[in-house]
């Protein structure tokens, strides 16, 4: 007897036949007899169709009434799945996320969790319930609804994990677990068995689709172990924990992202505090950035260049330029046509070779690298986008065999 915490996809929950089959799954995890809280995203394309409806009415909409708009969708999901458990003979009930307690920060579409209160949802687990909570949405302290942004339903899940003590997070998707690539490009991609936290977060961090990056700091910071899973196969999955056995395996996959942008603010002033002028400015206006290089000063200038999300590279610029009097620099540009390639494994901390290797590969196929970032267990390049889905092949094919 156990608790157990599942996360279903869109693509899970996009029609009729799939709800059913999550349906049965959540009904023979309770027969097994667990208790069992459900969450899910929104139906297949519906977040997308949302936007769109969206996008018919203003081509500038507020970020307060977009997480309105977008709630609607994980509701929709939660009512039809509770639905069909009831059909099923499953006793169920469904939860908006602020039903479920969840208090959030007033940054909307992209908000963060606050508090997480579990009263509610332990109530109904109390009386024999699943509760099936949707995803991905909260409450700010004005009871505005707001949303987690990309990947929140994964968040959702793995925050009510840790407040119950669930005994294990299954986040269901439609492949079979953490490959080595994306297995629907490379051929060759072999599911992981296993893989740290650490090791996920980057993956998740550096373009991985399987999980949200959010998601993979809550499981660690609380000790939250994960199984990734599919909703289509009942075949084993892949376990996300603290530790696992690294021995014979250099690295554990290859990443590719193009929501990526690099801007470049020339001539800056190479006197001390200017990074933290630039960079400041940009944390104001909640814009992350990644990869950064600085050039040698000459002449009492240098230039910087550094990555952000494509979605706020205009954004980026546009309060880059309004600053230019008080940060000083020069031209500040943009490109839009690059994608980060990247490599991780926890083995490579005990190899040496490993950069030299993947460049290689790069190089073997004329491919021309144009930043580059490392930790330990983690080397990022920036090539052109036309060039990344060769770049992962080559890479892939030069460490897994």
């Amino acid at each position: 007897m156990g608790l157990i915490v599942q996360k279903f996809g869109g693509s899970s929950v996009k029609d009729r036949d799939r709800i059913f089959n999550v349906a049965r799954i959540v009904m023979n995890t309770r027969n097994a007899g667990n208790d069992v809280v459900v969450v899910v995203s929104a139906q297949g394309d519906t977040t997308d169709d949302l936007i769109t409806k969206a996008a018919e009415i203003t081509s500038d909409p507020s970020h307060r009434e977009m997480d309105m708009l977008l709630a609607a969708g994980e509701e929709i999901s939660i009512s039809l799945l509770t639905m069909a458990l009831q059909e099923l003979g499953v006793s169920a009930i469904s939860l908006t996320g602020w039903q479920a307690g969840f208090n959030t920060d007033r940054a909307y579409s992209k908000a963060r969790i606050k508090r997480l209160d579990t009263e509610r949802v332990e109530s109904e687990l109390a009386r024999n319930r699943v509760v099936v909570v949707a995803g991905f949405q909260g409450l700010n302290r004005s009871d505005d609804i707001t949303t987690l942004g990309r990947g929140g339903s994964d968040t959702s899940a793995v925050a009510l994990a840790a407040a119950l003590h669930a005994d294990r997070c299954q986040i269901f998707t439609d492949v079979e677990g953490v490959y080595t690539a994306d297995p629907r490009k490379i051929p060759k991609a072999t599911k992981l068995k296993e893989i740290t936290f650490d090791e996920m977060l980057e993956l998740a961090s550096l373009g991985a689709q399987v999980l949200n990056n959010r998601s993979v700091e809550l499981a660690k910071k609380y000790n939250v172990e994960l199984e990734v899973i599919s909703s289509i196969n009942p075949v084993p999955g892949t376990i996300v924990k603290e530790e696992t056995k690294v021995e014979g395996m250099l690295i554990k996959g290859v990443a590719k992202d193009t929501d990526v942008a690099v801007l470049t603010v020339k001539d800056v002033p190479d006197v001390p505090g200017m990074s933290f002028k630039i960079f400041s400015l940009l944390a104001q206006k909640n814009i992350n950035v990644d990869i950064i290089l600085q050039t040698t000063g000459r002449d009492g200038k240098k230039d910087m260049s550094f990555t952000v999300p494509l979605s706020d590279a205009e954004n980026a610029v546009a309060a880059l330029k309004n600053a230019t009097s008080r940060i000083g620099g020069g031209d500040i540009t943009v490109d839009k046509t690059c994608a980060k390639v990247s490599i991780v494994g926890a083995g490579m901390q005990s190899h040496s070779g490993v950069a030299s290797t993947m460049f290689e590969a790069l190089f073997n196929q004329n491919i021309n690298i144009k930043m580059i970032s490392t930790s330990e267990i983690k080397i990022s390049v920036i090539i052109d986008e036309a060039d990344a889905d060769k770049a992962v092949a080559a890479i892939h094919d030069a460490f897994i065999n």
